[in-house]
């Protein structure tokens, strides 16, 4: 790895502080920043531009993938299992079990057992000011009615979000980074993308108890095209006319060296941005953060150690080994984010609880990823 890479997470950490403190000092670039959004049903779902950046992230790893590479992983049918019995039948659960433990009980009195959250009417349901609905009361709030929640059951909401959210965008640079098989990734990406319209509403309005939860069927399809499907076919249609006028050599030795550098930059990029838009809100919660951050962190290495050892038990190579633990431990954060902010609000504890996904996810994965390559000779090579 060359110097710019060894040090990534140092980077990646200069320009979180970087985002914040943009957020805080220049509130008024980030408020900018923010009004570029696309909205579905008046909840912004795609930030334009982020959607930018994850584009030029994206992009040169979809350019290199190998379109019969693509083929022949969606035919492996141990990787593919494993990745999805972990991402759906392990991780939501695990996600709900770890929180509530920490949050209902391990830090309830940090965050306040008589703490209360102010969150949006739940969709669909006609309620009057002092009914309860699961573990609410309806109050009124300057003449609008909202539902009063324990606040450490808002941070659970927001956690559940995340959890029900397997990652389909930057699940492809944790794999880019690692040497994983980017066909398997990309293989698992469309599959989860698939999946979620199904499971996601299925399992949300199961965990979350608050009976059936909408499934925002705009927002996903919205963020699934935009985040992987149009770099995926700009990065098909530009390889085959870039090999069919210039030749692979041409295509392997000097286009792909030019791109190098171009998916770290993006990344960086982004996570300025990103904590330009979230900053003020991380200043003003500094304990709140850590004590959502704490069952996120076990939550995250519990499931990559499962999907690590169970690759290495059915003898994967570690090309298909990376990436399946990699799919199952990184989350949506986006669409988990769109979900928080349409059904209980910005302000809502939920909502913050899948900031503090962003949060610590980057530097995690980062984490997981030189992990990874620390580790591959435990499997076999491909």
């Amino acid at each position: 790895m060359g110097f710019f890479e060894r040090y990534l997470t140092v980077w990646v950490g200069l320009c979180i502080v970087a985002g914040v403190a943009l957020g805080k000092f220049a509130p008024e670039v980030a408020q900018s920043l923010d009004a570029m959004a696309i909205s579905v049903n008046g909840a912004p779902v795609v930030s334009i531009p982020i959607a930018i950046c994850l584009f030029f992230m994206m992009y040169p790893i979809m350019v290199k993938i190998d379109f019969h590479e693509v083929v022949r992983a969606g035919k492996a049918v141990k990787p593919v299992g494993l990745t999805l019995f972990v991402n759906w039948a392990i991780k939501p659960f695990t996600m709900y079990a770890i929180s509530s433990f920490f949050l209902g009980s391990l830090f309830l009195g940090f965050i306040g057992p008589d703490a209360v959250d102010l969150v949006k009417m739940p969709l669909g349901e006609s309620l009057q000011v002092g009914d309860t609905y699961g573990a609410g009361t309806v109050v009124s709030v300057d003449g609008v009615k909202m539902l009063e929640v324990p606040l450490w059951r808002s941070y659970l909401a927001g956690c559940i979000l995340l959890g029900i959210a397997p990652c389909t965008a930057m699940v492809l640079v944790w794999g880019y980074l690692s040497k994983g098989n980017d066909g398997h990734t990309l293989v698992m990406v469309a599959i989860n993308s698939l999946t979620m319209l199904v499971l996601f509403g299925l399992l949300g309005g199961f965990l979350l108890g608050v009976g059936k939860l909408p499934v925002p069927w705009e927002a996903l399809l919205l963020s699934i095209s935009i985040y992987v499907a149009l770099p995926l076919v700009a990065g098909y249609l530009s390889r085959k006319w870039i090999i069919a006028h210039k030749g692979e050599d041409w295509f392997r030795e000097k286009f792909l060296h030019f791109l190098t550098p171009v998916t770290i930059s993006a990344l960086l990029i982004t996570l300025v941005i990103l904590f330009s838009l979230k900053g003020d809100t991380i200043v003003q919660n500094p304990l709140t953060i850590l004590w959502i951050a704490i069952p996120l962190f076990v939550q995250t290495i519990f499931v990559f150690a499962i999907g690590y050892v169970a690759a290495k038990a059915l003898r994967l190579s570690y090309e298909n080994a990376a990436p399946t633990a990699m799919i199952g431990a990184s989350n949506h954060f986006e669409v988990a984010i769109a979900t928080a902010a349409m059904l209980y609000g910005l302000s809502s504890g939920a909502a913050l609880a899948t900031v503090v996904g962003v949060l610590i996810e980057v530097p995690l994965m980062l984490m997981l990823v030189r992990f990874c390559l620390r580790t591959q000779d435990w499997f076999k090579a491909d």
